[in-house]
């Protein structure tokens, strides 16, 4: 099967340009499939947040944690709705990872975030264009933007949030570029390892 190639289309200070740009090129999907979001929480605050917004979301330890008393993994295992700031400070950072309808609470999720790394991936597929030599190709197509990053699979934090267009797992350069032009953008280096 493997992954989509992953074109880097925008980087930018502002999340909210991020945001608005990505969510224009999923304008240009001819359907959008599924949308994933992902964030780290690195607050008490933004743990309430997102359990206020994703109702019944699970909530993970962003790195692995063992049990002192068994040795093995320590899963995270309390109720944020009750817990005090204290007892969820002592279990920071949390990660989030939830599939959502599309268009149900992205844009709430996206003005929610806090520091701490996210993204918000639109899986879909890109309309043909025969004329051109591009075909869409599901489940490879889509939009994603990472906030406090700069790879499209997980890497370091940055101040920048970056838009990347997905396409085939052969890549396709020239839709890549086509996209990018459509929000003022430009390809911004090699193709990454997508989705």
């Amino acid at each position: 099967m493997g992954n989509s190639k992953a074109y880097p289309v925008l980087r930018t200070d502002d999340a909210s340009t991020a945001y608005t740009q990505a969510r224009r090129l999923c304008a240009l999907l001819e359907q959008e499939d599924e949308v994933w979001l992902t964030a780290e929480l690195r607050t008490a605050g933004e743990v309430r947040r997102m359990a206020a917004l994703l109702p019944g979301v699970t909530f993970e330890h962003s790195a692995t944690r063992t049990d002192p008393v068994t040795g093995r993994s320590a899963g995270f295992d309390l109720d944020v709705t009750t817990a005090d700031d204290a007892a969820l400070e002592a279990h920071l950072p949390l990660g989030v990872m939830e599939e959502v309808a599309p268009g149900s609470v992205v844009t709430r999720f996206a003005t929610s975030l806090g520091r701490g790394a996210a993204a918000i991936e639109w899986h879909g597929r890109w309309p043909d264009e025969p004329a051109a030599d591009h075909y869409g190709s599901p489940p490879y197509d889509g939009v994603q933007v990472v906030f406090h990053g700069d790879r499209a699979q997980q890497g370091r934090w940055t101040e920048a949030h970056t838009v990347f267009v997905h396409v085939t797992k052969f890549g396709d350069l020239p839709r890549a570029r086509k996209l990018a032009a459509q929000i003022g953008g430009e390809v911004l280096g090699e193709p990454q390892l997508g989705w």
